[in-house]
């Protein structure tokens, strides 16, 4: 072959392959169950992965809940009005009404001095396994209201947690959610935990203080000890045995409704059994301390939030009353990902979601409820790390629908970083989440409890300081622009400095 002619077959397959490479759709083409790839002028316009220096934006979080060293209260509320209308981190609240969480602070409150406990329920999908998440708010509002121990258990733990160690026998598990291996019951009578055990003749519990190197020294700390159980026969006996204290045995009657047996203990104990004798559902047990707050986290792996309408109606709202839940947490949206295809797709799911959030107002008409959104979650589009594609429009309506539905929402995306932020969180070192891509290491977990916790206690700062202020001149202040504030500045604005509660 004359040289010529090599050289413009050389040309020739050059051209062909650049022509490719400017028009082949960077995410391939579909060839019956074959996807056909190749390297594309769009994929080589694709940015390199997104940098998110994650101290800078730790240290920009941790600083937007300090309040700047102030001499007045006008310095102290103009710190209160940005933080409500401008911080990023700030937990969301339906109509900017930041008298949202008044009415759960003044019980938490006067909790201790009452002898009474209320509880929060935190629900979320597998990022708050192990009491991750749970037990850094559980730890930090326990310091600021009081209540102690690892709180809410199931009768039967299948993942271990931080806060407790716990085994049980003879007690048969039924999940409302879970893969095929698990057993579901002929009736919808799941509880608050969306799961039960039936016990049938004699079964047992035992749990002991934990000593896990990530737990609190909250959690360690048990003197109630209590069950929620339904559907018992006639003479059904619970029998505690706790460390050598001799306790009297509950003795119940026959009832189809729910019931909350507690034993309280008169000091602290390592350990303890309960042993049940007849036949029960129990729906979960509790393992408290001191009056105040109690935590409870309930963990569902796989879990996209959709499922508490498929609860019997009746034993959620005795169960709540019983427990005086007054702050319900929903953790959700991460596991729909994978099923997120288009807008259509989210609207979908937000549908869902709100005939829940509707269920929840039904079956707890005392609790306050707020939503948190997704974390970020990466994965490879063309060989590089980014965001999933959605997760930013997901975030958005997710917020959009809570509020819309007159609950709070907090932005754990944004928190983190917004896109891209994933990567470096599992690139940090410490590492601040898993080589998935997708969950918090226990270091990443508590960084994120933390600015949780932080961000609520901002509210209850701002709750303490309208104790001292006429409640118009708090609405004034707040819907007035900064500027306008500087030329109305009362006289209770020369007030000494506010000093409130130290954030944590």
């Amino acid at each position: 072959m004359k040289p010529l002619r090599i050289l413009v077959f050389i040309l020739s397959i050059i051209v062909i392959l650049l022509i490719g490479w400017y028009f082949f759709p960077a995410e391939g083409v579909k060839a019956g169950n074959v996807d056909l790839r190749f390297p594309s002028y769009s994929e080589s316009q694709i940015a390199e992965e997104k940098e998110v220096d994650v101290d800078a934006v730790l240290n920009r979080v941790s600083q937007s809940f300090e309040m700047t060293c102030s001499a007045s209260m006008y310095d102290s509320l103009s710190f209160f009005r940005d933080y409500l209308k401008e911080n990023p981190n700030r937990i969301y609240l339906p109509d900017n009404d930041y008298t949202y969480f008044d009415s759960l602070f003044e019980l938490l409150e006067g909790a201790k001095a009452q002898g009474h406990t209320y509880r929060v329920m935190h629900y979320g999908d597998s990022q708050i396994e192990m009491d991750r998440i749970s037990s850094v708010l559980r730890q930090k509002l326990q310091e600021l209201f009081g209540g102690s121990g690892p709180n809410m258990i199931p009768a039967i733990q299948t993942v271990p947690t931080i806060s407790v160690k716990q085994r049980s026998n003879n007690l048969q598990r039924y999940t409302l959610y879970g893969d095929s291996t698990t057993r579901r019951a002929k009736h919808n009578r799941y509880g608050v935990m969306s799961q039960f055990c039936q016990v049938t003749g004699e079964g047992t519990i035992t749990f002991s203080q934990t000593s896990h190197s990530q737990a609190f020294d909250n959690a360690k700390t048990i003197s109630t000890v209590s069950v929620l159980l339904g559907h018992n026969s006639k003479g059904f006996k619970a029998i505690l045995h706790c460390d050598k204290l001799s306790l009297k045995p509950k003795v119940l009657a026959a009832n189809n409704n729910v019931q909350l047996i507690t034993w309280d203990l008169p000091h602290n104990v390592r350990q303890g059994t309960i042993t049940f004798k007849g036949n029960a559902e129990i729906y979960a047990v509790l393992l408290d301390g001191d009056p105040g707050v109690a935590i409870d986290n309930v963990s569902l792996r796989g879990c996209t939030g959709t499922i508490f309408t498929r609860i019997d109606e009746e034993v959620m709202r005795q169960s709540f009353e019983l427990l005086d839940t007054r702050l319900i947490v929903l953790q959700f949206g991460g596991n729909r990902m994978p099923s997120i295809t288009s807008s259509q797709s989210i609207s979908t799911y937000i549908a869902a979601l709100e005939k829940q959030i509707d269920y929840m107002k039904r079956v707890a008409p005392e609790a306050t409820l707020l939503f948190i959104g997704p974390a970020d979650m990466s994965k490879r589009y063309n060989g590089k790390l980014g965001t999933w594609k959605g997760l930013p429009e997901l975030n958005d309506s997710l917020r959009s629908m809570a509020l819309r539905n007159k609950v709070a929402y907090w932005d754990m995306f944004n928190v983190m970083g917004g896109e891209g932020s994933m990567v470096q969180w599992v690139k940090h070192k410490p590492a601040l989440a898993g080589p998935d891509y997708i969950h918090f290491t226990f270091t990443g977990a508590q960084a994120i409890g933390s600015d949780l916790a932080k961000s609520f206690t901002t509210y209850y700062d701002f709750y303490k300081l309208r104790q001292h202020v006429p409640s118009q001149e708090v609405i004034n202040f707040v819907n007035r622009s900064s500027e306008d504030n500087e030329k109305h500045i009362p006289y209770w604005m020369r007030m000494p400095k506010y000093e409130p509660y130290k954030n944590i």
